[in-house]
């Protein structure tokens, strides 16, 4: 099945705080309930996080009882805030409630604006596998044979609605045949890479190795790793990456190498509005993501600590190499050749100059 779908009157989802232990389907009945699931992160990655918001949309509009178009659209405009304060920093989300709004605004009645909003979703559902898949194309282009790729979180299936992003990327290259071998993070506190990337490479076949996340500068350092492809939930206008804590290290650590870093993005990630990576909020997480692990059956973390858990870090666009998406890749200067991707321009550009 897909990561997130509608069934029989339900947004059903993979449940992934389950992985890998156990492969188990959640059903939501309410928007609440699928705002509840990308809070909890049952369902969790940018694509996948704008797709279970639509279908929350939809949701909404099937299970309210208004009879007429002012009073449906008025109860999808509370929906819509139940679901955007989900997670402050992934775009997608905003983007996806966004656009199933203006679907819904062009309904000339309730029913009209019910079947929409289905419609609306399924459609931006089924845009993001064919999204992903050109991405990937774009993205294989930049691994070589015998290349080893060093990733961080997760970006394959599990976080959009299929296929995935930077292991979008590297699921193509392993497609087209080519040799590869991937270095995972574990990407703690909540082992995204640990728990969900070696899960999806097992299920693919792709040969990779998972490392401690303070390891990867080792591997940098030491020449054992030819480029690093990482996600992002939300990229700036200047090319500021935000994308899961941790990918700033990367980022540094690659840069002084002279690995290149390339971020994997839908242009829906993308937020043209937002200046600069300062503008870009970051989510705070529950402490418990940090003192809740144990070490051999017992806590790590002596009680009454003091936690800070930001979820996500912000790397700067002077250390992106470029910035993979459907509409092709994104080099320097990021500012223009970023909006123009944004833009759907099929141009790859030419001016590498910083």
């Amino acid at each position: 099945m897909r990561t997130v779908e509608w069934y029989d009157g339900r947004v059903r989802m993979i449940d992934q705080r389950l992985l890998p232990a156990e492969f188990r389907v959640l059903e939501c009945e309410s928007a609440g309930e699928v705002a509840e699931a990308i809070r909890d992160m049952a369902i969790r990655g940018a694509p996948a996080i704008g797709a279970a918001a639509a279908f929350g949309m939809a949701l909404a509009a099937q299970r309210s009882g208004a009879t007429d178009r002012d009073g449906l659209l008025s109860d999808l405009n509370r929906a819509a805030e139940t679901l955007k304060s989900a997670r402050p920093t992934a775009a997608n989300l905003f983007w996806a409630v966004s656009r199933m709004i203006q679907r819904a605004e062009s309904g000339a009645d309730a029913e009209g604006v019910r079947e929409g909003m289905l419609e609306e979703a399924q459609a931006l559902a089924d845009e993001d596998v064919l999204i992903n898949k050109r991405l990937g194309q774009h993205g294989a282009a930049l691994v070589q044979d015998g290349d080893t790729i060093l990733h961080h979180c997760n970006t394959g299936a599990l976080a959009t609605v299929d296929y995935g992003t930077a292991l979008g990327v590297i699921r193509t290259a392993h497609e087209q045949g080519k040799q590869i071998h991937v270095l995972v993070d574990e990407t703690r506190p909540r082992l995204q890479g640990a728990r969900l990337t070696s899960w999806e490479l097992q299920q693919l076949g792709i040969p990779f190795t998972l490392i401690a996340d303070n390891a990867a500068g080792h591997f940098l350092r030491t020449g054992q790793v030819d480029i690093a492809l990482v996600g992002a939930d939300r990229v700036a206008a200047n090319g500021d990456v935000a994308n899961k804590i941790g990918t700033y290290k990367v980022a540094l650590a690659a840069h002084d190498n002279g690995v290149p870093f390339y971020p994997c993005v839908p242009t829906s990630t993308v937020d043209l509005a937002l200046p600069c990576g300062d503008d870009i909020p970051i989510e705070e997480r529950p402490s418990e993501e940090i003192t809740e692990l144990t070490y051999q059956g017992q806590p790590v973390v002596p009680q009454g600590v003091t936690v800070a858990n930001p979820a996500f870090d912000v790397t700067p666009h002077r250390y992106v190499s470029g910035i993979v998406t459907e509409n092709g890749i994104a080099y320097p200067p990021l500012t223009l050749n970023l909006r123009r991707m944004v833009e759907g321009s099929m141009e790859m550009q030419d001016d590498h100059d910083d």
